[in-house]
């Protein structure tokens, strides 16, 4: 239970601090943000769990790919944005095609026998 607070507690000041750092210069924000602290978390959670590299190695693999469809968002937002887009419809209309765009890559990834 500890442990799980723990992860929680973690995770959270990882989310918050990107935040923060927002607020004063939205590049370094970018920069936390784009590190992959929260698969770098998930690997040590889940290998100190079950000490299983390779299904260290398959969670990175799904995560490559995955990855691929959620850049959609970080595109489609602002562009939606700069054209004078309210904030929320864009938000709303980056998730649904982020969303879309992942139903289709773990489509085609269980098509070639992937995880994804």
């Amino acid at each position: 239970m500890w442990q799980s607070i723990f992860r929680v507690a973690i995770t959270s000041v990882v989310v918050v601090t990107v935040s923060e750092i927002a607020k004063r210069n939205t590049l370094w924000a970018a920069l936390v943000a784009s590190l992959p602290l929260t698969s770098l978390l998930a690997f040590v959670w889940l290998y100190a769990d079950t000490g299983d590299s390779g299904r260290i190695a398959a969670l990175s693999l799904d995560i490559f790919w995955l990855v691929l469809p959620s850049l959609a968002l970080f595109l489609l937002l602002p562009f939606l944005l700069r054209l004078g887009w309210g904030f929320w419809i864009s938000l709303g209309i980056s998730c649904l095609v982020t969303a879309a765009l992942y139903l289709i890559m773990i489509w085609i990834g269980g098509r070639f026998g992937s995880h994804t």
